[in-house]
């Protein structure tokens, strides 16, 4: 099985037929202007050691040079062994708050930035595990189901917005409900749901009972707060440039507080624990630690092909080739000349 890694290469190659033409168009106009110079039969006398087939063989031997030497730019991979490998790791799907609080930039930049960039410094240090990410306001959508693709998750993690879902209000117990149906793997040991919120919650009590659900179907329930417990008011912009801030019915700028208390609640009820995500660093880092110390579950085998670069060996027969060309004299050589393998004999 053959890999090519710089396919941009092959351009190169169209460099071949012009230098053919070039050498016949440059042949035709050398015995124009010999003939023009003196007939057959004398430029014979006058160069009788010149050859007449190792122009052409050196211009195959440049051709050759070049064209191994592209081949070797081209980098052909072969594979050369099959390998089975395991894949162990635990199920974890994030949910994720989109509700129009976390615009609140009690924490820089706002809360909701704050949220990716944990989840995507968490992304960070998986190995094997496979991830699914859920936004959540007054409802759920499922944004990425499970998989192994860290790109595609993280690709979708940049996109979400607080404009995403239509529904406003904060709905845990949706995105907790939608978690569940997540883990599509029967036999899957450690399932574990990521809560990142600033905790505001409209539906505590069916919050309370989807946690109950998710953990008698094996979900460990952890939640991660973003935000400051003393509150900021929530800035509509456009263009990035602050308009006003969010009011009430009654007028009242809206203050939006960080809930560690519902937080550690629904983390307590779902077995897992409440962690402040005001530090990166060591939000990750405690997260890391707890996932290394669950069972990791074998999940999925693939074989693959280990490929191994061959450039060298087409960059040395191309070095050889043009070593060849400048070492290859245009005169007859004494011991073919006596030969005459290529009826260079004069007929004089």
């Amino acid at each position: 099985m053959i890999q090519l890694e710089e396919k941009a290469y092959f351009y190169l190659l169209a460099i071949i037929p012009v230098m053919v033409l070039a050498f016949f168009f440059l042949q035709v106009w050398k015995k124009k202007t010999q003939r023009q110079f003196a007939d057959a039969k004398l430029l014979r006398r006058l160069a009788p050691n010149k050859s007449i087939f190792k122009p052409a063989l050196k211009l195959i031997f440049l051709l050759l040079g070049l064209t191994f030497l592209i081949l070797g730019l081209i980098n052909p991979k072969i594979g050369t062994k099959l390998e089975t490998v395991k894949r162990e790791g635990v199920d974890i799907v994030f949910a994720i708050d989109v509700s129009k609080s976390m615009l609140a930039e009690d924490i820089a930049p706002n809360r909701l930035e704050k949220a990716k960039r944990l989840v995507s410094e968490i992304i960070n240090q998986l190995a094997s595990d496979r991830i699914g990410i859920i936004a959540y306001a007054g409802q759920a959508y499922p944004q990425l189901p499970i998989t192994t693709d860290y790109g595609a998750a993280k690709m979708f993690l940049q996109s979400m917005n607080t404009n995403m879902l239509s529904s406003q209000g904060t709905a845990i117990n949706a995105a907790i409900d939608l978690a569940s149906t997540y883990y599509d793997d029967a036999e899957q040991t450690n399932r574990v749901l990521f809560i990142v919120s600033d905790g505001e919650d409209h539906s505590e009590n069916s919050t309370i009972e989807a946690v109950e659900y998710a953990k008698q179907n094996g979900i460990r329930v952890f939640t991660i707060g973003v935000g400051q417990t003393k509150g900021a008011p929530i800035p509509i912009k456009r263009n990035g440039v602050v308009e006003s801030l969010k009011k009430d019915n009654q007028g009242e700028v809206v203050i939006t507080r960080l809930n560690e208390a519902i937080l550690t609640e629904i983390a307590s009820e779902g077995n897992g624990e409440y962690i402040d995500g005001t530090n990166t660093e060591k939000a990750v880092e405690y997260i890391k630690e707890q996932l290394n110390q669950m069972d990791k579950k074998e999940f999925e085998a693939k074989q693959f092909a280990e490929y191994k670069d061959q450039f060298q060996w087409f960059l040395g027969i191309g070095l050889l080739f043009l070593f060849l060309d400048i070492f290859l004299l245009d005169r007859k050589t004494q011991w073919l000349k006596k030969l005459n393998l290529f009826n260079e004999h004069d007929n004089v």
